[in-house]
């Protein structure tokens, strides 16, 4: 029986927390057109000769501190993802594959494993909430250019964001809801990966709303495809599943790198504010990544916490990303479907 093709791809890890390694890991990353937009030249020039030595050595510190006996854990979920959606979409039907998008398993291999296996048609799904054109712009181009020269090309279908998913906001909530009911929290952030004004800016063209509040918390066709306004969404969505009202969360944007102005408000600022609020305890979320990483486990859960403390607070509490939550399972294996069945309603049409 001729199958179909699921290729979940996510970001990427090091082969190791050594500083070779992490080197190698940060020149692929940031060398990419998308992830660093300004002329090829000067990205050279950026990230060989000064990102790359001088935050190599930091970076292999904070990977020490995630690093587990399976390795990265963003790989170790990835894994055990790729098993389990294939457990429940079934293996007569579908092969599941993994890729990331930056060193390994590269997502190369992984579509020469659906090539070799005559798959009729595949569906990428980039594991990112939220589109934006560094992340899910980057798997789709990548894919696009790596299928370029097979003879035959079969159907294939990209997920582009999948941020109001019912299930991926039910398991978002059902992992938050056990911390807020073993005690009340002051406040509750959403604190989302930043990307560059510019690059928002870019992406929406005449129908940008210039990065006012106002208008990236109503979500509408205009705006589908603007990263800041899917995580206003985002937001929106998972504050009513968890009983909250407007004024008990805020949305922010961390990971700032460089002088350029990023999306707004950052959390950094954000922590002081509620801190000097009066604010004693707060919870945070991290709904742009669906598996623990640096970001989640250092940045939001250790640095943040820290912030927090020295500006006043007394608890700060970090939600877990999905991980290998039965739900986030649910999500991928229904998102397979309902992308398989367009794809089957466009052909028979």
């Amino acid at each position: 029986m001729v199958k179909k093709g699921v290729l979940i791809v996510n970001l990427g890890t090091p082969d190791s927390p050594e500083v070779g390694d992490v080197r190698k890991y940060l020149r692929e990353f940031l060398m990419d057109g998308r992830v660093i937009d300004i002329d090829s030249w000067k990205r050279w020039m950026l990230v060989n000769l000064i990102i790359a030595p001088f935050r190599a050595p930091k970076s292999a510190k904070e990977y020490i501190k995630v690093w587990e006996d399976e390795g990265s854990p963003l790989l170790t979920y990835g894994v055990k993802t790729k098993h389990l959606l294939q457990e429940a979409l079934g293996e007569e039907e579908y092969l599941v594959e993994l890729g990331m998008r930056y060193q390994s398993p590269s997502i190369a291999q992984a579509l020469d494993n659906l090539k070799a296996a005559n798959v009729k048609e595949i569906i990428v799904i980039p594991l990112f909430p939220q589109y934006a054109s560094a992340t899910t712009g980057s798997v789709t181009a990548k894919v696009m250019e790596l299928m370029g020269d097979w003879q035959v090309i079969p159907d294939i279908k990209f997920v582009q964001h999948f941020h109001r998913h019912p299930l991926f906001i039910k398991a978002f909530a059902e992992i938050g809801k056990k911390y807020l009911e073993k005690q009340s929290y002051d406040h509750v952030i959403f604190s989302y990966h930043g990307l560059p004004e510019r690059q928002i800016i870019k992406a929406q063209i005449k129908t940008c709303c210039q990065l006012k509040n106002g208008t990236c918390s109503k979500n509408s066709e205009k705006n589908t495809f603007c990263y800041r306004s899917a995580c206003f969404e985002t937001s929106r969505l998972l504050a009513s599943a968890l009983g909250l009202q407007e004024d008990q969360y805020t949305v922010c944007f961390q990971s700032r790198l460089g002088k350029d102005p990023w999306i707004q408000p950052y959390t950094e600022d954000t922590i002081k504010k509620l801190a000097s609020e009066g604010k004693k305890s707060v919870l945070a979320f991290s709904p742009a990544f669906v598996a623990d990483c640096l970001e989640t486990t250092v940045e939001v859960g250790q640095e943040y916490k820290e912030l927090f403390e020295e500006e006043g607070g007394t608890h700060w509490q970090l939600v877990e990303s999905l991980n290998d939550h039965p739900l986030w399972i649910a999500c991928l294996q229904d998102l397979v479907h309902n992308t398989a069945s367009k794809a089957e309603e466009v052909f028979v049409g």
